[in-house]
């Protein structure tokens, strides 16, 4: 009784099984719903372009990192502010440009309203004063915001993919399964032949959504972190370009 019973189940799965070469993921993928469609579309859009804003921002973080230690070799290296100033456009990746342009149009606006003009460092004849450095340190620290924010650009889209494609994911899992149980009502049957399509369709929805979203969490984290250290060394900057000023110029 026990081999007969084993060997109606093995022909009820042989009947089952569905034929050689159909059962490939762009055969499921072609036979799903236009629904499920629609949300594999969307998460593929969603990964492509966390991809493109991944590879972006990697090129750009390096570019950043390596013309910021340029442009500290020659500030730490210069006499003058405007030896810096001249470097300055050829370092344009770098935040700290910004923050030292901001901060030395502002001396310059001070030394050009009392009537002097911005020298060196040092120099000791006819040497100018600053009228405010408080105006100086806002300056820098408007610049610096403003470079935190040119930082920041885009990684909001990698934190939208990292918390949304995971429940589009789910959303198209949940379609999927209802779709294999409405299956079930019309036919009658709970073949795996019936219910597996609905099945595998569902469980591709929750892994596109993992695929897109896992990624976007991983550098999205690690990018927050960059623009943290980038954040600090402007801060670093700041305190010690106003360090310059006092000295030379109060």
């Amino acid at each position: 009784m026990y081999t007969f019973g084993s060997s109606l189940l093995a022909l009820q799965v042989q009947d089952a099984a569905p034929p050689a070469g159909s059962g490939g993921m762009l055969q499921i993928l072609a036979d799903a719903s236009p629904l499920s469609q629609v949300v594999l579309a969307i998460l593929i859009v969603f990964s492509i372009a966390s991809w493109a804003i991944i590879l972006f921002k990697t090129l750009s973080y390096r570019a950043v990192a390596r013309q910021t230690a340029t442009f500290l070799d020659v500030f730490r290296r210069s006499q003058k502010f405007s030896d810096v100033q001249a470097i300055c456009p050829s370092l344009p990746a770098s935040p700290l440009v910004g923050v030292f342009q901001a901060g030395y149009a502002e001396i310059t606006a001070q030394f050009r309203l009392m009537g002097q003009a911005a020298g060196s460092p040092g120099a000791a004849s006819s040497r100018p004063i600053l009228k405010s450095l408080e105006a100086v340190d806002r300056a820098l620290i408007r610049a610096a915001t403003s470079e935190v924010n040119k930082l920041e650009g885009r990684l909001t889209f990698l934190a939208t993919t990292a918390s949304v494609a995971p429940y589009i994911g789910l959303f198209g899992t949940v379609v999927g399964i209802t779709l294999a149980f409405q299956r079930i009502g019309a036919t009658g049957s709970t073949n795996l032949a019936v219910v597996g399509p609905g099945i595998s369709e569902a469980l591709i929805a929750t892994a596109a959504g993992l695929f897109a979203a896992i990624p976007a969490v991983v550098f999205y984290n690690h990018f927050v972190y960059r623009v943290k250290v980038f954040s600090a060394a402007m801060d670093d900057f700041a305190l010690e370009f106003l360090n310059i000023a006092e000295r030379n110029f109060t």
